[in-house]
């Protein structure tokens, strides 16, 4: 059980839900004087919630379409061949820093015909059960903060080559159940918000390379738009963690039983910047996703600095046994996340099982992420309907 003050809550359930960092890993860095994290609400949004890309460094901009490309571009289920499916997902979150936090993800998509798809998915964060206390440390309450989302999403291709996709989420975060702030600091109360993701995505035709088939894709998706968040009657609203994705992927067919596949993606927050004094700019949504790309306290280098790259590499062998690896890179002054990632694959007609782990890359840093699994079980319904009516 982890005890929190009730008037620092809703900043350190922020933190400790995803980018928290040990408060000794920029002890003797260079960087330390340098720091300046972008920290949003809900920032569980951003965890990769299926084993397939988390494997791969969290790439999934441009990677093939599956069962989860609600999350990662919705637009890349208008190319995906199967009819229907439905995958579910869990990974322990931060497991070396507090072994209550999960993440759990339900998804499902159906094909309407040769030219658009529809999906959905439901996304749950628990925090464990939380002590509140006051500022002389006397016990109020316990509470389970937990947070949710609702997703429903459109695809549709454009062209035999050239897809859009639209996402539209519900967002609701109760990280106090409703307690009072001591000291006439008024009621808590959920946060809730929507939120809109607008995606596309480009698939070649094939071609071949020394003889090998393949074919090139290109993803684009930006995610979590919507209003602000807060947690208070009139207190402080918290920035969404807006994001744009841009990705690419190289697929290539070896011979009759082996593929292989190259991914890589570019991703940023697109909200402000904190100030030289840790201070945000009192400013719109859409007015911070414009502002995200210029308003960096250290100019142009640090506006470099706040991109985040993945790499990742899929080979399949007989389109039933998976091996997957990756990487992904954050800059020091801007979370410091560093890790290689493998997981594997298991392809059965009706069922498909991926694991993933991450490593953490950064040397002589405690990782929290240190030791991340993740599993997902993954079902084509209508190979399932089909193997039903053969009985």
């Amino acid at each position: 059980m982890k005890k929190i003050k009730l008037t620092a809550l809703v900043s350190a359930c922020i933190q400790l839900s995803v980018f928290a960092q040990d408060g000794g890993v920029f002890q003797g860095s260079d960087y330390l004087d340098n720091l300046n994290t972008i920290s949003t609400s809900v920032p569980f949004l951003l965890i990769a919630p299926d084993s397939r890309a988390g494997a791969m460094g969290d790439v999934g901009a441009a990677t093939s379409p599956d069962h989860n490309s609600i999350h990662w571009n919705a637009s890349k289920l208008a190319f995906i061949e199967d009819e229907r499916g439905v995958s579910l997902s869990y990974t322990p979150w931060l497991q070396d820093l507090v072994p209550e936090i999960s993440l759990s993800y339900l998804s499902g998509f159906k094909r309407l015909n040769s030219r658009s798809t529809i999906a959905g998915s439901l996304r749950y964060f628990s925090l464990g059960e939380i002590q509140f206390t006051d500022n002389q440390g006397n016990q109020l309450s316990t509470f389970n903060p937990n947070e949710f989302t609702l997703d429903a999403a459109y695809a549709m291709k454009l062209s035999k080559n050239f897809s859009s996709g639209l996402a539209m989420r519900y967002i609701y975060s109760n990280l106090t159940g409703g307690i009072q702030i001591p000291d006439g600091g008024g009621a808590t109360k959920p946060g809730t918000s929507f939120a809109v993701d607008l995606s596309s995505y480009f698939q070649s035709d094939k071609f071949d390379i020394d003889d090998k088939e393949a074919y090139f894709a290109a993803g684009f998706n930006i995610s979590n738009v919507g209003n602000k968040i807060s947690y208070t009657d009139g207190g402080e609203e918290f920035f969404l963690p807006a994001n744009g994705r841009l990705g690419a992927n190289l697929f290539m067919e070896l011979d009759d039983y082996n593929t292989v596949s190259f991914a890589f993606d570019i991703n940023k927050l697109l909200v402000p910047t904190p100030n030289e004094d840790d201070t945000l700019a009192n400013i719109g949504v859409l007015q911070g996703v414009f502002q995200s790309f210029s308003d960096a306290p250290g100019g142009v280098q640090e506006e470099l600095n706040e991109l985040m790259y993945s790499i990742g590499a899929e080979y399949w062998y007989m389109n039933q046994f998976a091996f997957r690896g990756g990487y992904f890179h954050e800059h020091e002054t801007k979370g410091a996340r560093k890790y290689f990632t493998v997981g594997v694959g298991l392809k059965m007609n009706v069922f498909s099982l991926d694991m993933a782990f991450l490593l953490p890359a950064t040397r002589g840093i405690r990782s929290p992420l240190a030791n991340t699994l993740r599993f997902t079980l993954l079902f084509d319904m209508a190979a399932l309907y089909a193997t039903d009516k053969e009985f």
